[in-house]
């Protein structure tokens, strides 16, 4: 019995070891240490890395020189603008943008971006009205959305099945879905998607994994266990919102 306890405790032991051995090999490579460093980029985005780690999650999620990357609903070209810049010449950007509201006066500021000689690997795709018919010119790498998914449920006849379904075709066999949103409090669901602005882990986790993915592994880089869920994500300080990374992988 002693024999077997001890044995037990080492393999656990061997265990924790693994595991840190994984996180461990998610050390931003030189490629992204470069794009995050890049001086091109704005001030503004540049203030934020500190709160949003983006060497660290690029490298947890794998994206490296060459790689072809789906951003679903880019922003400002936070992500994008570093994106581009990892993946190189021999890598592709596809941002996929909602088409502008009926009253738009300007365009979405990704435009500018892939309009931009410096990120000629950038290409704008739109996934609205219907993201079941969007169609890619090739299948990518991997699939990312940051602090989105909570908002593709406040769209009109949100259809989150089809979202997703989406991602999976879009994605080569076994490529990584990349899912990073504010934590809602445990069990709520959808109920504050369109008031708090965040959502229910287990919901997203549940969705996803309904569509077609593997659960792969998450990350605690933007974990705040401190903040209140009950907030709006709004009345929280900016970057200290309690946030889950996951990633999915679409099967082999």
């Amino acid at each position: 019995m002693i024999v077997r306890a001890l044995l037990s405790a080492a393999a656990a032991t061997i265990g924790l070891a693994a595991a840190s051995v994984s996180f461990a090999g998610d050390a931003p490579g030189p490629a992204v240490v470069a794009a995050v460093a890049d001086t091109a980029r704005p001030a503004a985005d540049r203030e934020r890395d500190a709160d949003r780690k983006p060497a660290e999650i690029i490298a947890f999620a794998g994206i490296s020189p060459g790689y072809k990357v789906a951003e679903v609903a880019p922003g400002g070209g936070y992500f994008t603008r570093i994106f581009s810049k990892v993946v190189g010449e021999k890598g592709v950007v596809y941002a996929l943008q909602a088409p502008p509201r009926p009253n738009a006066t300007t365009p979405p500021a990704i435009n500018a971006i892939a309009a931009d000689p410096q990120y000629g690997n950038v290409k704008v795709e739109v996934f609205d009205p219907d993201p079941s018919l969007v169609k890619l010119p090739e299948q990518v790498d991997v699939v990312w959305t940051s602090l989105n998914y909570h908002d593709f449920h406040n769209r009109p006849n949100a259809d989150l099945m089809a979202f997703n379904k989406m991602a999976l075709a879009a994605l080569k066999p076994g490529g990584n879905y990349i899912v990073i949103d504010h934590a809602a409090q445990n069990g709520s669901g959808k109920r504050d998607t369109g008031t708090l602005h965040r959502i229910d882990p287990e919901l997203v986790m549940n969705e996803v994994k309904a569509a077609g993915f593997e659960f792969v592994r998450e990350s605690p880089l933007l974990a705040h266990p401190a903040d209140d869920r009950s907030k709006p994500m709004s009345e929280v300080d900016r970057g200290k919102t309690d946030q889950f990374i996951y990633m999915f992988r679409k099967p082999q």
